[in-house]
């Protein structure tokens, strides 16, 4: 068994109620790792040759819950969750911070491969002992605060019961699913804890097609044994006393962002992108800390960087409403986005967000969608219901509530903004995809690309990038992406973590004894695992084939000049574009179109792939 790995994965073939320990060979985990490498490796070997036909909310997708090698022994461990996904019909490896990652791995298990669908809602309960599937019909339609308490009361009488002597048990980690993935609303997020989310992939609406509300975890062994023990004592102090050096976000959080980035930056979405400047101080992030935090110091297992921030709600009509800060995306796209500068109205729809088990960016993202076009005419009244303007807090919650139980235009929307911007200029008669913020169907975050000063967010970013609108995993260049989110995701460690890229590699071969360097996974690993789910994108479908080259590129909105701000008249150069993009497909060792080609795919042992690859070639 090789170091860094519980040594096994649990199958749960939820329609024949069959659980199996099922094991990965040690050179697959050595050339893919875990998380989102390993993930597209087995969706790829499983169901790579159907892929195509492969409904993303049918039973044959298979759901991955997957830790890595390093997660829970390195800083800020995170879960990944992927599967074929029903917003891009592509593969994103969509990660979240949770104890839930630790006690998977303490429980025996590395990750969770699930298959079928349940006749009846049902959750999945794992230990030492094995898993359990049991009766979710009392959950089913709880909102995610609810679902939360009664499951951590179930489970501790259920732990007592099995063990009673073994005192007072900390609650399990859980993973669950609100309303709007119940009801498959194809951008929904996976949640854990009270706030967060594996966002992007819409894996909540895979979930809901399952009838799974939710995925509980409580283990008392150990993390797995290390191949060296004691230099992974050293690295672990050194990657601490690095990461406690770096205390912005400690201090801070990611709301900080939500005037900087709008105001000094130009790149925050402000009514649907129609903006990317705001000078709005109301909207600092000393407004959110000395109204509403109630806990500056937010941290999961293991991690120093400690950047969530628990904002609460005292009084008012919102009292009681609890979000993390809010983080940036959220308190962005549920802040100036809808046009609304009031710190309060912020965490309220944030909170909203989550309880009803939204994607934080996708969801309103699509509000912010439907507001420009009531505000242009092509929707009205009569359409919404009720007149959506900028700044109406009650329109935007109503809305949110609408998509999330796919209640009259909220069915529409409910599909995600590209399809139901399609499905919109069908109806109306007009083209509505110019107002559609989005990459290969998943609505980009919370960071433009037009003035060209975002530390996230350039002008290839999105565009080339196999997660699309994913700005966790962007690409500024080729060895940028391959050795920053894709090792990060696949290591199934926090990019809010980082240290220095030898120490992480050191890390990593002190866990696990993989000869790994920076240099090898710049040049083999990561190029592999991205040209993987590169095929898997363009193979695409049933419902959306994505076009290469065609769909390579940002939203049209993002090469309309600035209207307002320091950065006025700037919008990103469509040449330079082109430029890049040609670049890193050569990189990567792909076409002009960014197709892999035979020589690469032969270097990179996915020879398998040719069959499929050929095809996309003519």
């Amino acid at each position: 068994m090789p170091r860094g790995y519980a040594g096994k994965y649990l199958e749960v073939d939820l329609a024949k109620e069959k659980t199996t320990d099922i094991n990965v060979p040690e050179s697959v985990l050595q050339e893919y790792l875990g998380g989102r490498g390993l993930g597209v490796k087995i969706l790829w070997d499983r169901i790579g040759e159907r892929w195509s036909t492969i409904d993303p909310l049918g039973p044959e997708n298979i759901l991955l819950v997957l830790t890595g090698p390093m997660t829970g022994i390195y800083p800020g461990g995170r879960v990944c969750v992927t599967g074929k996904s029903p917003v891009s019909n592509g593969v994103v490896g969509s990660t979240a911070s949770t104890e839930f990652a630790h006690e998977l791995r303490t429980a025996g298990y590395d990750g969770i491969a699930i298959t079928g669908r349940a006749i009846k809602p049902v959750y999945l309960f794992i230990t030492e002992e094995g898993c359990q599937i049991n009766d979710a019909s009392h959950l089913w339609g709880k909102m995610g605060e609810e679902t939360i308490k009664i499951l951590n009361k179930e489970i501790t009488i259920a732990l007592l019961g099995r063990k009673p002597n073994v005192g007072l048990w900390k609650e399990p980690g859980i993973m669950y699913i609100g309303p709007a993935g119940e009801n498959m609303v194809r951008n929904a997020a996976v949640m854990t804890k009270l706030c967060h989310a594996c966002g992007y992939g819409g894996y909540g609406s895979v979930m809901g097609s399952k009838n799974l509300k939710a995925i509980v975890a409580k283990g008392r062994g150990p993390l797995p044994e290390v191949y060296a023990p004691e230099a992974v004592k050293l690295l672990w102090k050194s990657a601490h006393e690095y990461l406690i050096s770096r205390d912005s976000f400690r201090r801070q959080g990611t709301g900080y962002g939500g005037f900087d980035t709008g105001n000094t930056m130009s790149s925050e979405p402000v009514r649907n992108w129609q903006e990317e400047w705001h000078d709005k101080k109301s909207f600092g992030g000393p407004m959110f800390e000395t109204q509403f935090w109630v806990k500056k110091y937010w941290a999961d297992f293991n991690c120093t960087t400690s950047c969530m921030k628990l904002a609460c709600i005292n009084s008012g009509r919102w009292k009681g409403d609890i979000t993390d800060n809010p983080d940036y995306e959220l308190e962005a796209y549920c802040g100036t986005n809808f046009d609304i500068y009031d710190p309060a109205v912020s965490i309220h729809l944030s909170a909203l967000i989550d309880n009803l088990g939204h994607t934080g960016i996708g969801a309103p993202n699509a509000i912010g969608f439907a507001a420009e076009l009531y505000q242009r005419g092509i929707l009205s009244e009569e359409d919404i219901g009720f007149p959506l303007k900028w700044g109406d807090v009650e329109g935007f919650e109503k809305l949110a509530k609408m998509i999330a139980y796919r209640q009259g235009i909220g069915d529409i929307l409910a599909e995600g903004t590209y399809r139901a911007a399609k499905k919109i200029s069908e109806m109306k008669g007009v083209d509505c995809l110019k107002y559609a913020i989005h990459v290969k169907g998943i609505e980009v975050g919370a960071h433009g690309t037009r003035s060209d000063a975002d530390f996230i967010a350039h002008n290839i970013s999105y565009a080339v990038s196999v997660q699309g609108g994913d700005h966790t995993s962007v690409a500024s260049d080729g060895y940028n992406e391959l050795s920053g989110s894709v090792f990060t995701d696949s290591a199934v460690v926090c990019n809010f973590c980082p240290t220095p890229q030898n120490l992480m590699f050191d890390y990593l071969k002190a866990i696990t004894g993989f000869p790994i360097t920076i240099e090898s996974w710049r040049r083999t690993n990561g190029p592999r695992i991205v040209t993987l789910q590169r095929t898997l994108l363009l193979l695409g479908g049933p419902d959306i084939i994505w076009e290469p080259l065609k769909d390579d590129e940002n939203p049209q909105r993002f090469y309309e000049p600035l209207p307002s701000g320091p950065y006025k008249d700037k919008t990103t150069d469509k040449d330079l574009v082109r430029k890049r993009r040609a670049a890193y497909f050569e990189t990567l060792g792909w076409d002009e179109r960014g197709i892999p080609t035979t020589e690469t795919l032969t270097k990179l042992n996915l020879a398998d792939l040719e069959h499929s690859v050929k095809r996309l070639r003519s």
